[in-house]
């Protein structure tokens, strides 16, 4: 019992450092980053710099998978996967950036998303796109 009290208190201050972390920084770095979805940006000339990934595996608490399960016998959306899904493509967007900015980038082009689910529960998400800069 006691590891398990433990591994959930590990859990609770990772969960408060990511909320730190990507709830303050992912709205400011994304500012300076432009994010496209298609390959080119208009009245914009670039080099590509390479491919930009930021990828996250995301599970739910016990409690939230339990309702979950609940509510699969009454049907509607499953607020907590949703909720899951939104934490986990924010957090793939966020290590994308930062990729790119390593790469010394002005912008993310041509941005995919993925999803696959990894175990019961838990969802990979992963974030890409071109990193270019501008000429």
């Amino acid at each position: 019992m006691v590891p398990a009290l433990w591994a959930l208190k590990k859990r609770f201050q990772e969960l408060d450092a990511l909320e730190d972390t990507y709830s303050v920084t992912l709205h400011k770095e994304e500012n300076n980053m432009l994010l496209v979805n298609i390959d080119y940006i208009p009245g914009k000339e670039f080099e590509v710099l390479g491919m930009a990934k930021g990828t996250v595996v995301q599970s739910k608490n016990f409690g939230k998978d339990f309702m979950a399960g609940m509510k699969t016998l009454v049907g509607g959306e499953i607020t907590g996967y949703t909720e899951m899904l939104n934490e986990a493509r924010q957090i793939a967007v966020k290590r994308m950036v930062d990729e790119a900015e390593g790469m010394g980038a002005d912008a993310v082009v041509n941005i995919r998303y993925g999803s696959s689910a990894v175990m019961q529960g838990a969802a990979e998400v992963i974030a890409y796109g071109t990193a270019v800069r501008f000429k």
